[in-house]
């Protein structure tokens, strides 16, 4: 398990864009899962929507990003890099994420040529799929 401060050493995101707690499992270059958990301090909740706080779907999709950029960047060849997007396909969004939400996320990474790739990744509340889509990332 890595925490927020091992992150840090992985991706470049810092606070209050690093929006990753913890990767619970992990296989560089091919998977990961981690976890965000929501107080309902964060930035974006703040005007999204006032007395009716909403993850914005921008963010929920970045979040799904970080945990794949984790992965990809575990690997010697990326280290010390950072992972753009390069699009984002399919995305659907089918339950909203509250303040104090726990927000499970994984991606698994389907296809890489050098340093471009595309992963497939999601989010879940409560074991319920929120969020998902097909993710293009480019490292440099």
């Amino acid at each position: 398990m890595f925490l927020q401060d091992d992150i840090e050493k992985i991706i470049p995101h810092r606070k209050p864009m690093l929006l990753i707690d913890k990767i619970t499992d992990v296989i560089p270059g091919e998977y990961a899962k981690g976890e965000m958990k929501t107080s309902g301090d964060e930035f974006f909740f703040q005007g999204h929507f006032p007395g009716n706080a909403v993850m914005p779907g921008v963010i929920i999709i970045e979040a799904i990003a970080q945990t794949g950029a984790v992965s990809m960047l575990m690997l010697d060849e990326f280290k010390g890099k950072t992972g753009y997007f390069a699009g984002i396909d399919k995305a659907k969004f089918k339950a909203k994420i509250l303040p104090g939400d726990t927000v499970e996320l994984e991606i698994k990474i389907i296809k890489r040529k050098g340093a471009i790739g595309i992963g497939e990744g999601a989010a879940y509340v409560n074991g319920k799929k929120a969020a998902y889509a097909t993710l293009t990332f480019a490292i440099a």
